[in-house]
């Protein structure tokens, strides 16, 4: 399996959770630290200008969609 065969099956992975359990990954859930790790690394990549070209308009949806689900603070 080459890298860029790799990073989309993760790519498709985290998009498949989030759409099927309508909520984020999280930090604390074994079975989801794995791809929460895969978003906070790529995540940094893209801030720090690393991340390729074609990965960052795809990556840019991921983390919109998780925008939709974010949690909220009940205070605001």
């Amino acid at each position: 399996m080459t890298q860029e065969e790799r990073w989309m099956s993760n790519y498709n992975e985290v998009m498949a959770f989030i759409e099927k359990n309508r909520r984020n990954l999280s930090k604390y859930d074994f079975g989801e630290r794995r791809l929460y790790t895969w978003m906070k690394h790529n995540r940094k990549q893209m801030n720090a200008g690393e991340l390729k070209e074609d990965r960052i308009e795809q990556f840019k949806k991921l983390l919109e969609m998780c925008e939709q689900y974010r949690r909220k603070n009940q205070y605001e």
